[in-house]
């Protein structure tokens, strides 16, 4: 389980490619680094990932076909970076919301508005998954735990701190990028138990 506050990023300093597989090592610092262990599970831009090796800061994950298709984490390239969040212990403090780790799908990043304090970004999806966009409602971007701002009909926004956009991403994020997008659990089950039981009631 994570709670979408990334503890900082991490840089993809190795790729190896094989057919429909991926291993991604990343530089993590002393911080993020200190306890970790072979099979931990370690959320990249969101998406859960198994450690397969270390050497000293240097950790490696490998990414299956679905994983590379299915998120962003295919597109990267040696020297981009990732949000990291490691996994959440028994007892931590949940200052986000509960998260997966197992991303829903993509949005395309439509509009960036920079003010002097903060930063507001609109994000695109298909309209039929926009029925799990509920303003003031939760959401997980690139594994960050965000607030929804406002709805239309295919698109939302959210609204960033300067420290959101110091630790994470989300700081160099630019019109046209993608984002890796975890609806909140509880938020898909009512929306999924209301269509079920309407559609129940017209049969």
């Amino acid at each position: 389980m994570f709670t979408g506050i990334v503890q900082g990023m991490a840089q993809v300093v190795a790729i190896d490619k094989k057919h429909n597989f991926q291993t991604h090592t990343v530089k993590l610092s002393d911080e993020m680094s200190q306890g970790l262990s072979i099979g931990a599970s370690v959320a990249h831009n969101g998406c859960c990932l198994t450690v397969t090796q270390i050497n000293g800061d240097l950790i490696s994950f490998d990414l299956m076909q679905a994983t590379l298709a299915l998120t962003n984490l295919g597109d990267l390239t040696i020297g981009d970076s990732v949000n990291i969040e490691r996994a959440a212990k028994f007892g931590d403090e949940i200052g986000g919301h509960s998260m997966s780790g197992h991303i829903s799908l993509m949005g395309e990043v439509v509009e960036v508005i920079d003010t002097p304090n903060n930063r507001t970004i609109w994000f695109s999806l298909p309209q039929e998954q926009m029925k799990y966009v509920l303003a003031k409602g939760y959401i997980g971007l690139d594994g960050c735990s965000l607030t929804i701002g406002e709805v239309n009909e295919a698109s939302f926004s959210v609204h960033l701190i300067p420290e959101t956009l110091q630790r994470t991403l989300f700081g160099q994020r630019k019109v046209g990028d993608k984002v890796n997008i975890e609806f909140d659990p509880q938020t898909q089950a009512i929306v999924d138990t209301v269509e079920r039981l309407l559609a129940d009631r017209i049969k």
